[in-house]
């Protein structure tokens, strides 16, 4: 069990659509209207894992020509996110929010967010709790997931919500750009070589 829940942490806190846009909307509309958003997202996330426990993402996914066309505009989708961070120049590049956050538009991220989907079947397909009872396991997981999911969006909320009011250096600012991207570049190439495998 604590291998499953480092993996949880660690593939969840990497930068990705969810946590870049939670902390966008916090850096836009401060904490307490980001919430809404944080909440579509998290029913979203749970929409997601729902398709992968139920095999629905996998019945999607198992044919070749729609699976291609998604891991290209994935890639291409992740690859601007990275671009967009990388330029954001001196201010911190989180995703920009244009209008009010709300339940909707969280909700509706997450199922074309690859990451969801590449981080949930990680996570439901292995580390392998309860062989001899499926809907046991499934349970302890999302469980899980969501003990650990909530608390590391709403930091990223904080996150944006308070880097945003500080007055950091220009360079500063830049590095931590070019660190979001190259997180985002990471998670490119760790997709590139799962299609590999």
């Amino acid at each position: 069990m604590l291998e499953f829940v480092v993996a949880v942490f660690l593939l969840i806190i990497t930068p990705g659509p969810g946590v870049m846009s939670a902390a966008g909307m916090g850096a836009a509309y401060g904490f307490r209207h980001g919430l809404r958003y944080v909440f579509g997202l998290f029913l979203g996330n749970n929409l997601v894992i729902l398709a992968v426990v139920t095999g629905l993402a996998a019945l999607i996914l198992a044919n070749p020509v729609i699976r291609t066309v998604l891991f290209v505009a994935s890639t291409c989708y992740l690859l601007y996110l990275a671009a967009r961070i990388a330029f954001a120049g001196a201010r911190v590049g989180f995703i920009e929010a244009r209008r009010d956050p709300g339940i909707a538009a969280g909700l509706l991220l997450q199922p074309i967010n690859p990451k969801a989907y590449v981080v949930n079947t990680t996570l439901f397909s292995g580390f392998i709790l309860y062989p001899d009872a499926l809907w046991t396991e499934a349970i302890v997981k999302v469980l899980a997931v969501n003990a650990i999911w909530i608390p590391i969006h709403l930091v990223w909320l904080f996150a944006g919500a308070m880097l945003e009011r500080l007055e950091l250096a220009p360079r500063t600012h830049r590095a931590i750009n070019i660190g979001m991207a190259a997180a985002m570049l990471g998670v490119v190439a760790l997709a590139a070589l799962s299609t590999q495998i």
